[in-house]
């Protein structure tokens, strides 16, 4: 048991009870445990597992390969349409969590078994986004933008494309655009 882990869950409030009941269930699948991102994380020869976390409508353990896992109960759930790799399974109560117990630990051994036999997720290309018609016609119009969104990683293009197309209005759309311009001539990532 991770020292950090433990300050981590006594700090929490909504979902403690939950939160000490999965730890418990991945610690019995002898996962390592460590504070990743601000939450408790399960890893097996050094390789993320699974992250306990929580939000304000559920708590959740996220498999980090979740895509990988057969679900035969139909428990994961694919956050957002653009989450690739990973899987959550939600709770609202101790109860719901100790009605899965078993299930867990299955899916933890096969979660164990991905990590061990190096299987990887099969992630889109960043070409295979569309990219929104405002960003397009900047691109367009400004070539040393193009130059340098161009040379940006595949990540930090994928995460510029995903915001400016969550925008709803095309307004808003441009508006970020324009807010970006100067981190992506700098080559910079949309948190950097």
């Amino acid at each position: 048991m991770n020292p950090k882990v433990d300050a981590f869950i006594a700090r929490e409030k909504q979902w403690k009870k939950e939160f000490e009941l999965l730890r418990e269930i991945a610690l019995e699948c002898e996962l390592g445990e460590e504070l990743k991102w601000g939450q408790p994380c399960y890893t097996t020869d050094g390789k993320n597992v699974l992250i306990i976390h929580g939000f304000k409508e559920y708590c959740g353990m996220l498999f980090v390969k979740g895509a990988l896992l057969k679900d035969p109960k139909s428990i994961l759930i694919q956050q957002t349409e653009n989450v690739q790799a990973a899987r959550q399974a939600r709770f609202t109560s101790v109860q719901e969590i100790t009605k899965l117990r078993t299930t867990l630990k299955a899916y933890i051994r096969e979660a164990v078994d991905v990590e061990k036999k190096g299987l990887k997720v099969a992630l889109k290309k960043t070409s295979e986004y569309t990219l929104p018609e405002e960003f397009e016609a900047k691109l367009r119009s400004n070539p040393k933008l193009r130059s340098a969104f161009n040379s940006l990683t595949p990540g930090r293009q994928r995460g510029y494309i995903l915001y400016f197309s969550s925008a709803k209005q095309s307004k808003t759309r441009e508006a970020r655009i324009e807010k970006f311009t100067p981190n992506i001539l700098a080559g910079k990532g949309l948190d950097d």
